[in-house]
Parts: structure tokens; sequence; C-alpha cells
């Protein structure tokens, strides 16, 4: 709980197996979760098993896809604040009270993993990831005038209810690239966001996507198309959102 609002987390989860409960443990540990929620996503065996008994709620998509994995588990939640975050051992549950901190001005708050003094040793994060993820953040940054980006492909950061309500609608990507969808809507929304520093450590195991430089680059490619889609179709007015609304803010 964070001043009277209920938060959720939500963990998809593919190739975790071996890091899963421990995950649970450590974002529950922060006295601020009040629900988590994991998502199988046709998980690797013994998944199930491996949340069962830590008061985690288990679902199962059956749609492969990263962004289908999220969006299930943001529909299933129940928190007035969902926290999104991956359970392979990479992102800290001592983090949790920092975006909840800034949820209290903003209804979006991203987390970057580009801060040399947050990546642990042994984190994924070498040159191609860094300046491939601070590449495209600083274009987008540039194309829409926007905040200080500098990592699109951060999975640990924070919708309010309201804000997860008005971009929900619009939610089209099931794969890997649903990230920077939900950053690419919240900019072209207005709605009010900032990115803020997170620990990034040695995941457990092997991703199915950074794993693979040559997945990783693909999926950079995707990103960069998508963002340069987005921006050219708003320049055209083909892309036309209702705006988030700024009762105490100008724009």
């Amino acid at each position: 709980m964070w001043k009277g609002k209920r938060v959720s987390v939500i963990f998809p989860t593919y190739n975790e197996k071996d890091s899963i409960r421990a995950a649970i443990e450590d974002f529950f540990a922060s006295e601020y979760v009040d629900e988590i929620v994991v998502v199988n996503n046709n998980a690797a065996d013994g998944t199930d098993g491996e949340v069962e008994g830590t008061g985690a709620r288990l679902i199962h998509e059956s749609a492969q896809g990263y962004g289908h994995a999220l969006q299930r588990g943001m529909a299933e939640a129940e928190g007035d604040l969902l926290l999104l975050a991956e359970p392979d051992g990479t992102f800290s549950g001592h983090d949790v009270i920092k975006l909840l901190a800034y949820s209290d001005d903003v209804p979006v708050v991203f987390g970057t993993r580009t801060q040399r003094e947050f990546v642990w040793e042994g984190a994924n994060m070498g040159i191609f990831l860094k300046w491939g993820n601070w590449f495209v953040g600083k274009m987008v940054e540039a194309l829409f005038n926007t905040n200080h980006l500098s990592d699109v492909g951060c999975t640990m950061r924070l919708l309010s209810r309201d804000a997860y309500a008005h971009l929900r609608p619009h939610f089209t990507v099931g794969g890997s690239h649903f990230g920077p969808q939900i950053l690419l809507l919240t900019i072209l929304t207005q709605t009010h966001f900032i990115e803020i520093p997170v620990n990034y450590r040695k995941r457990v195991g092997e991703s199915a996507v950074t794993g693979s430089m040559w997945k990783a680059f693909r999926l950079g490619l995707t990103m960069i198309a998508m963002v340069w889609r987005y921006r050219i179709a708003s320049w055209l007015g083909l892309m036309r959102y209702p705006k988030w609304p700024h009762p105490h803010h100008s724009d």
C-alpha cells in the first residue's frame, strides 16, 4: 500500500523458473506491494510450482509474447498503481519505493538501466545494449520534443490505474516491443511522465531476447521502425489520441 493506494506488481514469465520465487519474495519484502500477478506465458516446466506458496497470484496467457503477457497481467491486476518488472533477478524490490515516490507527481514512471552506478557487475548491459537503448531514447526525445530519455527497453515502470485505462484501448503490440509502444502512447497522449534510474543486476539464466545479439539487434530495428511510423503518422494526422487531462499542470 502506498498512501492509501493498492500496489500491484506484474511479472511476465517465460524462462525464469530458477529466479521467480526469489523475485516474488524480494518485491513483497519492499512492504509496499499488495499483490503480485505472475503471468505464465507458456513458461518452462516447473514454473508454476515455484510460484505456489509465495502469495503471488498465478494466471496463464497462451498468446505468446512479452506484450501479450504484460497486457493480460495489467488487465487482471486489482491495484491502483501497476508496476511492471521481470522476475529474472535483474530488477530489485528495493526500487519499488523510488517509482512510488514519483507516482505522487506523475501518472507514469519509466525506469532506466543506463546509469553506470546502478548497473551491477555481470549485468547484461554491454556497449551494444546500453548505447542502443540510449540512441533510440534520444531519437524519441528529439523527434517528439519530450522529456529526457535514455532507455526505451527497460521493463520496470509504473502506471497509475487511470493512466493504464487511458492507454489500454490503443495497445496493439503483443511482442517484445510492447514497452516502447507504451512510451510512445504516453507521449502522444501528453500523459505526464518521468524517467528515473533503477538497479540492474545479473540475470539468472539466459534471456530469450537479449541473450542473443542478433535477436537484440533485430528488436532494436523493430523499435526504430515503430518510432518513425508513429512520428510520421502523427505528423500526417493519421494517429490521433485523446489527451490526458492535466488539471494542475500547463503544457
